[in-house]
Parts: C-alpha cells; sequence; structure tokens
C-alpha cells in the first residue's frame, strides 16, 4: 500500500459524493420524491413537478406524449409522459347503473374552477365554491353532445376509492391539479375494467 492511497480513496469518495448530490439535484429539478399513495402504488406527486404556464422548450414537449390509463377495477389512473409510468393516483368511479364508459377517448376540455349546475335539481354551484362537487378542476374525455364525464376534483375525497360516481371519475383535489398540470387537450384516455 502506499503513502497516498486514504488521499486517494478520500478524493474518490468526494468525487462520487459530488457527483451524486449533483445528479440528485438535477433529477429533482425535474421530478418529485417519490411516494406511495393509499393503495400502495408509486406516486411521483406533481407539486414539484410543473407543466404549467412557465414550460420550459424541454418540458413542455411532454404535454404532447402523456397519455391516462383509468383501471376501473383497482379504481386508478395511470399517468404516462413519453412511455414511462409517472404518476398514479387513486379515484372513485361510476356506480352500479352509472358505469364510467370504457373505450379509448381524449381529453376535450380542461377547465380550472368550473361551476356546476345540478343535472336533476337545477342547482348551480359556482366556480370556486367549498361546495362544489367538481372541486377545482375539470377535464372531460366523453360526451353525447348533452351530458359530459370527465375526472375532476371533489368535496368529498373520504369516497375516492370507491364507485360511487355518475360516471365521472373524482379524484383527491390535490391529485387533479398536479395530473392538470401534466397533461393536455387531446392526451389519450383509456378506460379499462
Amino acid at each position: 500500500m502506499s503513502r497516498n492511497e486514504p488521499l486517494s480513496r478520500n478524493l474518490m469518495l468526494i468525487c462520487f459524493g459530488t457527483a451524486f448530490v449533483l445528479l440528485s439535484v438535477s433529477w429533482r429539478s425535474h421530478f418529485s420524491k417519490l411516494t406511495l399513495n393509499s393503495l400502495g402504488l408509486p406516486v411521483i406527486a406533481g407539486e414539484n413537478f410543473s407543466f404549467g404556464a412557465a414550460l420550459s422548450p424541454s418540458t413542455s414537449e411532454y404535454l404532447g406524449r402523456s397519455r391516462l390509463i383509468v383501471d376501473l377495477s383497482d379504481r386508478v389512473v395511470y399517468v404516462y409522459l413519453d412511455n414511462q409510468l409517472f404518476a398514479t393516483y387513486p379515484v372513485a368511479v361510476g356506480q352500479s347503473g352509472w358505469e364510467t364508459p370504457i373505450g379509448s377517448f381524449q381529453v376535450l376540455k380542461m377547465n380550472k374552477n368550473p361551476a356546476w349546475s345540478q343535472p336533476i335539481t337545477g342547482e348551480v354551484f359556482p366556480a370556486g365554491a367549498k361546495n362544489n362537487p367538481l372541486g377545482d378542476r375539470w377535464i372531460s374525455f366523453w360526451s353525447d353532445g348533452r351530458h359530459q364525464i370527465g375526472f375532476h376534483g371533489t368535496n368529498q375525497e373520504q369516497l375516492v376509492g370507491q364507485a360511487v360516481s355518475h360516471g365521472c371519475v373524482r379524484m383527491r383535489n390535490q391529485d387533479i391539479r398536479a395530473m392538470y398540470q401534466q397533461i393536455s387537450k387531446g392526451t389519450p384516455v383509456i378506460v379499462r375494467r
């Protein structure tokens, strides 16, 4: 052993440590921390990863390469970016008699703070109302010309994970806000059993 071996080893550890820190910082600037959701599935929360209004050219290209897969039996929506699983979110789906439609669709509309009119009673819930059943985001993917089905937040987050909606895909408000930034109008939506 040479006298300089401990010095060489320390320098090597410093170099590897510095490289690790630089990679971690670089990665975190693009993706937030990987966590597990209530179903034990991996989730990359969208709070630190933003596809919002101030997009850089390198991230804006993902908006055209995203897709959503809704698994009705698992009650989960999977967000894929560039064919890589990016995030998973638990959802509530259509109840018996009001099943969420199965098939291939695309995002038709995206609205922040949507107003909602109850189709049976006509009661109107204005945009931003705390009791608005749509929460603060709306992403439609199906319409028969009169009715629409889409992803939305909820004022009853405790029901996420159940079959309770009238066909829509309900999400926790923080999850729909994150997903809203990860997709765009025209994003493919696949709904499967």
